[in-house]
């Protein structure tokens, strides 16, 4: 089967080296912030089609969406909010922002709260598959994106990284812990568990390995 397959749809096992990489975490070229703010974007947007899809969202997706439940705010607030206090746990743990770090906790939920508008809803199950795989695929191209300019971690992958260290655990295992932490919470306060839950947690890691390779080689044609 794997003969028939181009080599260049096989996930990534790294994340390549690219011409718009950035070698600081707050200097950067045009190039590299107009791709780091694409890749963001897209972030958000499949976040949003996976929300808009009704049946199950992305852990930390769930975890705003109970509190918007709880609070009234609008998903896109508390994905910034959410953000903004992952990120005040870095400053104990001794972990260094970028400018990536900062940009991705706004347009993120900028993103999330505009295209939330955009999009339809569907109600019929095909649909609402196709609208999740859609979303998984759209997450996986702005990581392809985003994890390349090396402008920094996200709040959330900031904080396992740095717990990863300090605990000795495997960074598997340490994701897994809190990914079932905010999931459990967030269901608990009202956010959406379903079959995009668990499509995004088997998928997720494939569809950014896929992207990375994909986004690696097309630079080099």
């Amino acid at each position: 089967m794997k003969k028939y397959i181009p080599k260049w749809l096989f996930p990534s096992k790294t994340i390549p080296i690219t011409p718009w990489r950035s070698n600081h975490y707050w200097k950067t070229k045009p190039s590299t912030f107009l791709i780091l703010i694409l890749g963001l974007w897209l972030f958000g947007t499949g976040e949003a089609f996976l929300l808009t899809a009704g049946e199950g969202i992305s852990p930390w997706t769930v975890f705003a969406q109970g509190i918007s439940v709880q609070t009234g705010l609008s998903i896109g607030w508390t994905t910034f909010i959410t953000g903004v206090a992952v990120l005040a746990l870095w400053f104990p743990l001794k972990i260094k922002p970028g400018l990536g770090t900062v940009l991705n906790i706004i347009i993120i939920s900028l993103s999330l709260e505009i295209m939330m508008k955009i999009l339809p809803h569907p109600k019929e199950n095909v649909w609402q598959i196709l609208q999740i795989l859609a979303g998984i695929a759209i997450v996986g191209l702005g990581s392809g994106f985003y994890l390349t300019c090396h402008m920094g971690a996200g709040p959330r992958d900031g904080l396992m990284t740095r717990l990863h260290y300090l605990t000795g655990l495997p960074v598997g295992r340490v994701r897994l812990f809190i990914e079932v932490t905010v999931l459990t919470i967030g269901w608990i306060l009202g956010g959406t568990v379903g079959l995009g839950t668990v499509l995004f947690g088997v998928l997720i890691g494939y569809s950014v390995a896929t992207w990375l390779k994909i986004v690696g080689k097309l630079t080099k044609i």
